[in-house]
C-alpha cells in the first residue's frame, strides 16, 4: 500500500489515491508579442476588452461547474482531490525578446509529469505558459514536499525566435489525409493548422507523454522536439526508457491517440494509429481500435465561430498573437482517466466509446465538460494523478 502524501505515480492505471483537478478562476484569453518594442497603453487596453469578450461570465461559469463536478466524482470513489491557486494570469510578463499574458490552469497535466517520485515541469514552445506550472506550487509545498520528492524544472527556453516551423508552405496546395477528412466531418469543416518545432532548445509539454512503467512513449510533434525526449531520457538515467516516435500523427499530445488502460491492453485512435506506424513497445499488448468519437458538440462551435475567430482576427490586426483561434481536436473525446484497471471516467457523449469499453468489462463513470474543446483539454487533460497505489515495473 503507498504512503498518503508521498507522490507516487507510475502509470495510467493503477488505484487512484491522490489527483489535482484544474481550474477556470482568472480565465482570459493570451495576448503575446515577439518583439522587445512597447506596444501603447491604449492598444494594450483595447486588447484587454477584446478578452474579456471572449471569455463571459457564463462561460468561465459552467467551465467552473463541470471541474467541480469531476473533482466531486473523483472524490466519491474515495481520492483526494486538490485543486490549484490561480495567479493573475491576465497580468503581462516579458522576457528581453517577447510578452504575454498567461493562458490558464485547467489542463494541468499538459506541463506537469509525473513518474514515479518525479514532478517534471516541462519547458513549453508557447510563451503564454511560462508561469503556468507554479499555480501548483502550493500543493507540492503544502501536500507533499516534507514526504520528499524529486522536483525536476526543464530548463526555460529563450524563445527569441518563434520555434513554430509548419509542415506545409503553402496550406492551400495541402493534401488532406484520412484523419483531416475525418476531422473536417466532426467539425464542422474545421481543419487544423499543423506545424512542427525547431531544434534550437529543449522544449516539449508533459502531456506528449504516455507513462507505462519503466517505459515512457514521447511524440515528437507540434508540442515536442527531439531535443525534449533526449533531455527527458537524460535527467530520468538508467532506471527508464523514454521511446520516441514520430509516426504516430503530427498534431500534438498523445492522450487523445494513446490511452493505456491496464497492462497489456491499450485504446488507440485508429485515423492516427494503424499497425504499420504503431511503435513497437505495443506489439505484445492487446489493442481497441477506435475513432468514431462524438462530433465537436454545436455549442462550442457556434462560440467559437462567433464570438472566439472573430476577436481573435481582430487582436491579430492590432499586433497580438493569441489562443483564441485554436480549438482542441474532436479526438479529445478518447480523452478518459482510469480510476483503477476496471473504472474509467468517460466524457458522457462518448456513448460509442462507453458502449465499446463496456463490452472489455470497464466500469464506466460519466461525467461532461461542456467547453472541453475551446479549452483545449479532456478528462485526462484537466487532471494530474499524484498518488496512485503502483510500482515501478516493466510491462513491454
Amino acid at each position: 500500500m503507498v504512503e498518503s502524501g508521498k507522490i507516487n505515480s507510475h502509470n495510467e492505471w493503477d488505484h487512484l489515491k491522490e489527483i489535482i483537478v484544474g481550474s477556470a478562476d482568472g480565465l482570459a484569453a493570451t495576448i503575446e508579442w515577439h518583439s522587445p518594442e512597447k506596444i501603447s497603453d491604449e492598444i494594450i487596453s483595447k486588447a484587454y476588452d477584446l478578452c474579456k469578450k471572449a471569455s463571459p461570465k457564463w462561460f468561465v461559469d459552467e467551465i467552473n461547474e463541470d471541474l467541480d463536478l469531476l473533482s466531486n466524482t473523483i472524490k466519491k470513489f474515495g481520492a483526494k482531490v486538490f485543486r490549484p491557486k490561480v495567479h493573475d494570469i491576465s497580468k503581462i510578463y516579458s522576457s528581453p525578446f517577447w510578452s504575454s499574458s498567461g493562458n490558464n490552469i485547467y489542463n494541468v497535466r499538459d506541463l506537469n509529469l509525473i513518474v514515479g517520485n518525479n514532478v517534471i515541469e516541462s519547458p513549453s514552445h508557447n510563451i503564454s505558459r511560462y508561469f503556468e506550472t507554479t499555480a501548483l506550487y502550493e500543493i507540492w509545498y503544502e501536500k507533499y514536499f516534507e514526504k520528499g520528492f524529486r522536483w525536476i524544472a526543464g530548463p526555460k527556453p529563450k524563445l527569441i525566435n518563434d520555434p513554430v516551423l509548419p509542415y506545409f508552405r503553402d496550406e492551400s496546395s495541402r493534401v488532406l489525409t484520412d484523419e483531416d477528412i475525418k476531422h473536417q466531418e466532426l467539425t464542422g469543416g474545421r481543419l487544423e493548422k499543423l506545424h512542427k518545432l525547431s531544434e534550437d532548445e529543449i522544449l516539449f509539454e508533459a502531456a506528449n507523454t504516455v507513462r507505462i512503467g519503466k517505459d515512457l512513449l514521447y511524440l515528437v510533434s507540434s508540442s515536442g522536439n527531439k531535443k525534449g525526449a533526449k533531455w527527458l531520457q537524460n535527467i530520468l538515467g538508467s532506471d527508464y526508457n523514454v521511446h520516441v516516435t514520430d509516426s504516430l500523427y503530427r498534431a500534438s499530445h498523445l492522450d487523445s491517440t494513446v490511452m493505456c488502460l491496464k497492462p497489456g491492453l491499450v485504446l488507440l485512435n485508429s485515423k492516427r494509429a494503424n499497425p504499420k506506424n504503431l511503435p513497437n513497445i505495443f506489439d505484445k499488448w492487446d489493442k481497441i481500435w477506435f475513432d468514431d468519437v462524438a462530433p465537436t458538440s454545436s455549442n462550442e462551435l457556434s462560440f467559437q465561430k462567433e464570438i472566439r475567430d472573430p476577436i481573435a482576427k481582430e487582436l491579430s490586426k492590432i499586433g497580438f498573437k493569441t489562443n483564441l483561434g485554436y480549438m482542441s481536436s474532436p479526438w479529445v473525446g478518447m480523452n478518459l482517466l482510469s480510476l483503477n484497471q476496471n473504472t474509467v471516467l468517460v466524457d458522457e457523449r462518448q456513448t460509442n466509446l462507453i458502449n465499446l469499453l463496456k463490452k472489455f468489462k470497464f466500469q464506466i463513470i460519466t461525467v461532461k465538460l461542456r467547453h472541453m474543446y475551446t479549452q483545449g483539454g479532456g478528462i485526462h487533460c484537466a487532471t494530474l494523478d499524484t498518488v496512485r497505489d503502483s510500482k515501478l515495473e516493466s510491462y513491454i
